[in-house]
């Protein structure tokens, strides 16, 4: 029997990397979207054009009280496309950036990345675990933001800090149904992130590219795949890790 795999925010980026390498694997992916579904609709139809199943669901990650009716929706997912009432492997990846220094960041801004990194995260692995197989998987996506420090990010990287935390004890608290947790915390990627910047602005890669060992920033297939790997039977005994992906970020 095929895994199935979770991504939140696939519609983009590298939700959309690691659902396309994942679904390389063999495994049937469920992606959710916020708003952009002609983008997550293009997702699910590269990955059946190769011979896979997929499925796009949408789902604000911020939005706490909307947790029980996406359960619903997944449970009817499941059954109509695999005919299963549970899937394996958790990707929490769906977040923003939101760049501003400690005495320029707003509430509102302070609010809406805990919302969606921290408590989404926390609250929608809580919602779904009964539908997670024992000796499942769950990754939870940090930030290279975690271990050194750029001005700008201060709140970003603070709760994805929080997310490194919670993903020890998720990996002590599921330990009895065999379920590994582990965080990747990619380096600077070119992607649409803030906008695009590191990808579209030439000084600001720049300035990452010469933090980073091996002399550029990331790609999303330096993402995708390390996570498809990560739930394969290969790497089963990797657990309660922060797992960097940075290429050698400041170091």
């Amino acid at each position: 029997m095929s895994k199935i795999a979770l991504v939140t925010g696939g519609s983009r980026g590298l939700g959309r990397n690691t659902a396309l390498h994942i679904a390389r694997t063999g495994s049937g992916v469920v992606i959710t979207y916020q708003s952009r579904e002609a983008d997550a609709q293009a997702v699910v139809a590269e990955i059946q054009a190769q011979g896979g199943k997929a499925v796009a669901l949408q789902l604000d990650t911020g939005n706490v009280a909307d947790f029980a009716a996406f359960a619903d929706r997944l449970r009817t997912a499941l059954r109509d496309t695999w005919q299963r009432d549970r899937f394996d492997h958790l990707v929490n990846n769906a977040g923003h950036g939101d760049m501003a220094s400690i005495i320029d960041t707003t509430e509102a801004q302070f609010d809406r990345l805990v919302d969606v990194h921290f408590k989404g995260v926390f609250f929608l692995t809580q919602t779904l675990l009964p539908l997670l197989e024992d000796g499942g998987r769950i990754v939870n996506l940090s930030s290279g933001l975690t271990r050194v420090s750029y001005p700008g990010f201060s709140a970003y990287s603070a709760v994805k800090g929080a997310v490194e935390v919670l993903s020890v004890y998720l990996a002590k608290e599921l330990g009895s149904r065999g379920i590994a947790v582990n965080t990747v915390a990619p380096g600077a990627i070119e992607t649409d992130f803030l906008g695009g910047a590191v990808r579209d602005m030439p000084d600001l890669n720049k300035v990452f590219a010469d933090m980073t060992a091996l002399g550029r920033v990331g790609e999303p297939d330096d993402i995708g795949p390390m996570i498809a790997s990560l739930l394969s039977e290969d790497n089963r005994w990797i657990n309660a890790q922060r797992i960097e992906v940075s290429g050698g970020q400041v170091i």
